[in-house]
């Protein structure tokens, strides 16, 4: 196992291929922000812009900043998006917009709590390179945002018609498990454990269903299953990632059987999602194999196989289970053999279901400065602490 050979490739890839992409060719000097609907060369195609990418791009080079390299350009564009977003990103009681113009105009109304959810992750981030107390207070002040519209997310933007189907979403808690240890240093710890607890409570015991080894992305509000295309709905991507940010909050708790279960859990949802006869993890499922609702359940996306490789790294980082090191490579060869662009740099991010590329863009409306980035970064120091651990 040549941990050193991946980690080197992998942080090569991050430091020399993929930020340089969005350092080049994102943001926008003129207005604030940045410009996230890059095409296969990074040439922009849409100027709009989306504040969820907005915040995580401010998240992922402040991170660098604080975890790689105090560089100066790399701090220069984090301040550069959160100033477009102070200026512009909320409304009036403090809810964070879906997008805006170029120039800073609200198009979309904060029905998405989302970009509230990467706005905390941001300014945390943030505030920790600068020191700036301003910062911290967005971040806070935020979150307890969040927690104040969880039962509502969507709140008067919800078009259900209410107390006909109540349910609940997978996406709220997966996030919380780990924005609660992005802001945990802002916060009382109080707050930190009762978040974690109900994060782990709600992916792990109400999502989960142990009897069919998946992740449901939307149950009853009292946690039943529907039997409905909603109901029935599964993203192993969504479950795999939840799962490398249990495996977190499990090292933060020292509480090894919680980390063995979300390993285990793991190695479940991509033999569930694993497309057996063309390879790669399917974006959705049907959990009584029923037809979707939707056209892009065959698809094959960038992040989930990044979640995926992540969470099988983590889980053998912590755990040794071999199991876990066979599914990372193979993994990784499906991943790097179809989605990297070794032409024009970066990720391609949607696949047919036989692996070619769909869509030649390097972001758009939701694909951003993200999760390339941040699963080359965590794919790099976890390998490395492996290698170290196994000299």
């Amino acid at each position: 196992m040549n941990f050193k050979k991946y980690a080197d490739s992998y942080r090569d890839a991050l430091l020399n291929d993929v930020v340089p992409f969005w350092e080049k060719n994102s943001p926008d000097w003129e207005f604030g922000g940045y410009f996230t609907c890059l095409d296969r060369e990074g040439k922009v195609y849409d100027k709009d812009k989306f504040i969820w990418l907005q915040c995580r791009q401010v998240w992922l080079f402040s991170m660098l900043y604080n975890n790689v390299e105090q560089k100066k350009e790399w701090l220069d564009i984090a301040l550069l998006g959160a100033d477009f977003l102070k200026k512009y990103g909320m409304d009036k009681e403090g809810n964070w917009y879906f997008s805006l113009t170029r120039e800073g105009k609200p198009l979309v109304q904060p029905y998405n709590i989302f970009s509230d959810c990467f706005a905390v992750m941001a300014f945390a981030q943030l505030g920790k390179a600068t020191g700036k107390e301003e910062y911290d207070n967005i971040a806070r002040d935020t979150f307890r945002n969040i927690l104040e519209r969880r039962d509502h997310p969507k709140g008067i933007y919800d078009k259900t018609f209410q107390g006909t189907r109540p349910m609940k979403n997978f996406a709220l808690p997966m996030i919380l498990s780990n924005l609660v240890l992005e802001v945990e240093h802002l916060i009382e710890p109080e707050l930190v454990g009762k978040t974690i607890d109900y994060a782990v409570h709600e992916v792990m015991e109400v999502f989960y269903r142990k009897e069919h080894g998946f992740i449901l992305e939307n149950v009853a509000s009292d946690g039943g299953f529907i039997d409905t295309f909603d109901g029935r709905l599964v993203c192993p991507g969504h479950g795999l990632e939840s799962m490398w940010f249990v495996m977190d909050i499990g090292v933060r708790n020292k509480d090894n059987d919680l980390i063995h279960k979300a390993k285990d859990i793991a190695l479940e949802l991509l033999e569930y999602g694993w497309d057996k006869d063309y390879k790669g993890i399917f974006y959705f499922k049907d959990a009584k194999g029923y037809p979707l609702d939707r056209l892009d359940g065959n698809q094959k996306l960038w992040w989930v196989h990044q979640e995926a490789m992540l969470a099988m790294l983590k889980g053998y980082a912590l755990t040794g289970d071999e199991k876990c090191w066979k599914w990372f490579e193979k993994v990784h060869d499906y991943a790097w053999n179809h989605f990297s662009d070794k032409e024009n740099g970066e990720w391609f991010g949607y696949l047919d279901q036989k692996g070619e590329v769909l869509l030649s863009l390097k972001g758009g409306k939701w694909k951003g400065c993200f999760h390339t980035p941040r699963f080359l970064y965590q794919g790099w120091k976890t390998l490395e602490s492996t290698n170290k651990n196994n000299v």
